[in-house]
C-alpha cells in the first residue's frame, strides 16, 4: 500500500483559492490514476476529482468543475488541487488516494486528511 499524507487546507473566505498537496510514498504512486475526495460534515465522502497516471486526462465533479483544477508531480510523488473560487458548501476535509476509473475504487488506507473551511 501507498501511504498518503494530505495538506493545505484552511480557513478561507467565499471566492477566495487554496491549493491542496498529497505527498505519497512508495513507487506504485506514479502509475495509477489519483482522484481528490471530500467530506462533509454529517455527509458520506465523495469524489472531487481525478487526474490519470500521466497527467493528461481529467475528470472532475459537477459541483467543482470550472473551478478546481487537479495536477501531479509525478517526480515528488505529489497530488494538487488548486481551489478557486471557493463557496461555503466547499467547506470539508479532503482526501486523495489511488483509484480504479472509470469507478474511482481508492486503493489504499485513507490518510487523515487536509481541512477545508468556508466562511460566508
Amino acid at each position: 500500500q501507498v501511504q498518503l499524507e494530505e495538506s493545505g487546507g484552511g480557513l478561507v473566505q467565499a471566492g477566495g483559492s487554496l491549493r491542496l498537496s498529497c505527498a505519497a510514498s512508495g513507487r506504485a504512486f506514479s502509475g495509477y490514476p489519483l482522484a481528490w475526495f471530500r467530506q462533509a460534515p454529517g455527509k458520506e465522502r465523495e469524489f472531487v476529482a481525478r487526474i490519470s497516471w500521466n497527467g493528461d486526462s481529467t475528470f472532475y465533479a459537477d459541483s467543482v468543475k470550472g473551478r478546481f483544477t487537479i495536477s501531479r508531480d509525478n517526480v515528488k510523488n505529489t497530488v494538487y488541487l488548486q481551489m478557486n473560487n471557493l463557496k461555503p458548501e466547499d467547506t470539508a476535509v479532503y482526501y486523495c488516494n489511488r483509484v480504479l476509473a472509470p469507478n474511482n475504487r481508492h486503493l489504499d488506507a485513507w490518510g487523515q486528511g487536509t481541512l477545508v473551511t468556508v466562511s460566508s
